[in-house]
């Protein structure tokens, strides 16, 4: 029966589904409303057993400023400010729950109920972030400690206050220690797991034994959980990258990241001081005393030379902040900047040096072990993760941050090779346009430095041509350059735009002469004998394919050669139809300039094709890494002599490769895969993209 216009239309809603993220939001509530259960049976048990009215006191003000706490959010949509509350004074609650723990409370029923309550707490926690991170419901934000962990870590240090002087310094102690560990966890640092298994043997075998307490473990267990369970579980589900995990670091400014070097001086100073009080334990004096002296000096120099470092570090990224300051551009980041000054070579040494710093730290301790100091351990566990975040930061940037490159551009425009392949001027009203594209290849090279930070050796624009000597003299010059910390630099570039003969694709010069591809490469073994820099060749030519394809046959050198394959051979100069010299430059540098570029070189029938080969080892390249000299060069520009011993010492122990076998599989699988599958696009790892039609 039909329903007339005027009578209404009854439909039954369809259940609406429940997003992942509002169920992940209630597990996390459910994980409070346990906590805050457990907190207060807690609480009314100890009130109960002991009749202390300061108990009740703390108790019935909790729930007063939980009452605050849901007004200033329900009321005033003061969000932050109620969190900021609640979590503040849970973490003062929960110290207390572990603080105030006495045997008579193992019998009691509503203790135990209390305990399951907190253990069920860190389990749902625990549940509720590994359910956030698999579900993608997440936002990741560079944060050394966030809000809730800062105050949880303030309240409960609050909470030691009600013990003994002595025994709340060394709480408070394990207080900065964990927030430590969290922020190591979180920067994802090489030794920070081994970090998180210390503190936990530390913590619960030890520590509150030295200071005479029968801490609760459920409410410590419950605290560490809750406030270590998202760090851990970020160790593998984070997608920041290195230096974007760094950004609270690195973008602070230089008087404040010189001044973090005064609390770090206090802390190493503070924990050497504990450490000696081990000389008053007479027992084994033959052994402690020599120990001692020896490892204690060990200690004292590696020290000395992190703080250099970390002041040295701090220099050259103060240099690379204004660099980018002064030349900010939404295209080019702070990274570019610190590798285009260096900053990598500078931070894998360093990284060496941060980690005789770091033995040092664990000898010591291990020779002045004292399990029954309380102010000794927390000492320990505060300073062993401040100097892995230390090694985790140079780590993390040297193996990132791209390396230095250096450029060099020689543009002849205005020889062209007749049908004896000798070079001859072209016809007057042709130069004009010629010496356009040209200066148009130019600033297209200019722009491909600028982007990438490249150092510019020069551009050179000849109308009249270069003579071959004139040529081998520049580029010797050019690849003799350095970097100003002395190494070489890690990537050599030369672009040419000329014409060449055909067959061999030599570069035809002035005078009848010319420069082959085997001159050039004897050129490059001479000034790179001993190291281990690489050459990136690229030809805006006409005939560039016979280097190409004659670099592929070479082995022992790391050279690249990236040719242009324009699609109508060029007879006739005026032709008016036929792709010039400069397409391709034009078309190559907004491919490597421009991350929105719709280039498509793999596409049919293109007027300008793209063609690249590279030697037998390009694989097997690798960024510099610093060698002995290196280190030594290194050491002298920047430490006293009286550790130069460190340098023989860190060039041995970093000199040991104890996966050999693994490197060389690995070789022998990226030299089959490059050789037989070549990808359509090479990245090199500098920013620059070589690419094949």
């Amino acid at each position: 029966m039909a329903r007339g216009p005027d009578e209404e239309e009854l439909t039954v809603d369809e259940p609406k589904e429940v997003d992942v993220f509002t169920s992940v939001r209630c597990l996390g509530y459910l994980s409070s409303v346990n906590l805050l259960v457990a907190v207060c049976v807690g609480m009314y048990v100890r009130w109960e057993v002991t009749s202390e009215p300061m108990i009740l006191v703390i108790f019935i003000l909790g729930l007063f400023v939980l009452g605050i706490a849901c007004i200033l959010h329900y009321y005033f949509a003061m969000e932050k400010a109620s969190l900021s509350l609640f979590h503040l004074w849970f973490g003062f609650l929960l110290g207390l729950l572990c603080f105030l723990n006495s045997s008579s409370l193992n019998s009691n029923v509503k203790e135990l109920v209390a305990n399951y309550l907190l253990l069920a707490s860190a389990i749902m926690k625990t549940m509720w972030a590994l359910t956030e991170r698999i579900c993608s419901s997440i936002r990741y934000k560079p944060t050394l400690l966030t809000s809730t962990e800062l105050l949880e870590l303030l309240g409960f240090g609050i909470a030691s206050t009600a013990m003994l002087l002595h025994n709340s310094v060394a709480i408070i102690g394990l207080v900065v220690a964990l927030g430590a560990l969290i922020v190591d966890l979180r920067m994802k640092s090489l030794l920070a797991l081994a970090n998180l298994g210390s503190f936990a043997l530390v913590t619960s075998l030890i520590f509150f034994q030295a200071l005479g307490i029968t801490a609760n473990p459920y409410a410590l267990g419950c605290y560490l959980g809750r406030l270590l369970c998202e760090p851990v579980l970020d160790v593998y589900f984070s997608v920041l990258g290195p230096s974007e995990r760094w950004v609270p670091v690195l973008s602070l400014g230089r008087v404040w990241r010189k001044l973090s070097l005064l609390p770090l001086s206090l802390t190493e100073l503070a924990f050497f001081v504990l450490a000696a009080l081990k000389l008053g334990h007479l027992e084994l004096w033959y052994l402690v005393i020599p120990g001692f002296c020896l490892f204690g000096l060990f200690w004292f120099i590696c020290h000395t030379i992190l703080l250099m470092t970390l002041w040295g570090f701090h220099t050259k990224l103060s240099e690379c902040q204004k660099a980018w300051q002064a030349q900010r551009s939404r295209s080019r980041s702070l990274n570019q900047v610190m590798a285009s000054r260096g900053i990598r070579h500078f931070c894998l040494i360093s990284e060496r040096l941060v980690f005789f710093t770091l033995l040092s730290t664990v000898i010591l301790g291990a020779v002045s072990w004292q399990p029954s100091n309380g102010l000794f351990l927390c000492a320990l566990l505060v300073v062993l993760p401040l100097e892995s975040l230390t090694h985790g930061l140079f780590h993390e940037l040297g193996g990132c941050l791209g390396g230095t490159c250096v450029g060099y551009a020689l543009v002849i425009p205005t020889a062209y090779c007749s049908a004896d392949g000798q070079p001859t001027l072209l016809p007057p009203e042709q130069v004009q346009q010629l010496n356009m594209c040209s200066t148009g290849m130019l600033n297209n090279v200019q722009r491909l430095f600028s982007h990438h930070m490249i150092q510019t050796f020069g551009c050179d624009y000849s109308t009249s041509g270069v003579t071959l000597e004139a040529l081998q003299t520049k580029l010797r010059s050019f690849l003799e350059l350095r970097t100003e910390d002395g190494p070489r630099h890690d990537t050599y570039l030369v672009f040419y735009s000329g014409h060449t003969h055909k067959g061999t694709g030599a570069w035809a010069l002035a005078g009848g002469e010319s420069i082959h591809l085997a001159q050039l490469l004897d050129l490059w073994q001479e000034k790179n004998a001993g190291h281990f820099s690489r050459l990136i060749l690229v030809l805006d030519t006409e005939n560039s394919l016979p280097w190409v394809k004659g670099i592929r046959r070479v082995e022992g050198v790391y050279v690249a050669v990236q040719g242009a394959e324009l699609s109508v051979p060029r007879a006739d100069p005026e032709g008016g139809d036929a792709p010039l010299l400069g397409d391709f430059t034009a078309e190559w540098v907004e491919f490597n300039c421009n991350p929105d570029s719709d280039t498509q070189w793999s596409e049919k029938g293109r007027a300008v094709a793209a063609a690249y080969g590279v030697s037998k080892r390009w694989s097997d390249y690798t960024l510099h890494l610093p060698t002995g000299s290196d280190v030594a060069k290194h050491w002298k520009t920047h430490f006293p002599k009286a550790t130069y011993p460190m340098v023989h010492l860190s060039n041995w122990c970093c000199g040991l490769n104890l996966f050999w076998l693994c490197s060389v599989c690995l070789r022998c699988f990226r030299r089959c895969k490059l050789a037989w599958f070549p990808p359509a696009v090479l990245d090199t790892g500098q920013g620059i993209k070589l690419v094949h039609s």
